[in-house]
């Protein structure tokens, strides 16, 4: 399962936008800015925990 995660976390690195790298303000972020921080968030925490 961990092999998974790494996997999708490669994926994320790849295809999403990094947010922390253009200064998002997360009280200001739009609903779908922050359902890919949360997503972000999920993965790389199942990739390192496991």
């Amino acid at each position: 399962m961990k092999g998974l995660f790494k996997f999708l976390a490669l994926l994320n690195k790849a295809l999403l936008p990094s947010f922390t790298k253009r200064r998002l303000d997360l009280t200001q972020a739009k609903k779908w800015q922050l359902a890919i921080i949360g997503w972000r968030a999920y993965v790389t925490k199942n990739a390192l925990d496991q």
